[in-house]
């Protein structure tokens, strides 16, 4: 019985501790799993918990035998952690996870590059 409970206090040990991240919803801190699709994106509107990316893409037409291009709309969970490194502009990579809201079904993984670098 103690033997357990001691992995299990090394298991939290080894977690990177961030001030003020007690958010059930951090794949990081929390306890949400990622798996699925992931993308990269720039982020155009920032909510409290919640941004929304763009992401473009290459659809082919049959019909005309050319390629157009699409524009789509995810909305992703923002982990406190994370809160004050993103803004919008930025380009970021997000995974699918299970649906968290009506809309939510990806969450931020990392920043790739802020809104000014080239």
């Amino acid at each position: 019985m103690k033997k357990k409970n001691n992995e299990k206090k090394q298991k939290e040990e080894s977690k990177p501790a961030v001030a003020g991240c007690n958010d059930s919803k951090c794949y990081i801190h929390g306890k949400l799993s990622v798996r699925g699709r992931v993308f990269e994106g720039r982020v155009t509107k920032k909510f409290p918990t919640r941004i929304a990316i763009e992401l473009e893409r290459m659809i082919y037409s049959r019909k005309y035998e050319r390629y157009y291009k699409s524009k789509t709309k995810i909305h992703a969970h923002l982990p406190k952690c994370m809160e004050n490194e993103i803004n919008i502009g930025d380009l970021i990579r997000i995974q699918e996870t299970r649906p968290l809201s009506k809309i939510v079904h990806f969450t931020v993984i990392k920043k790739i590059k802020s809104a000014g670098e080239k």
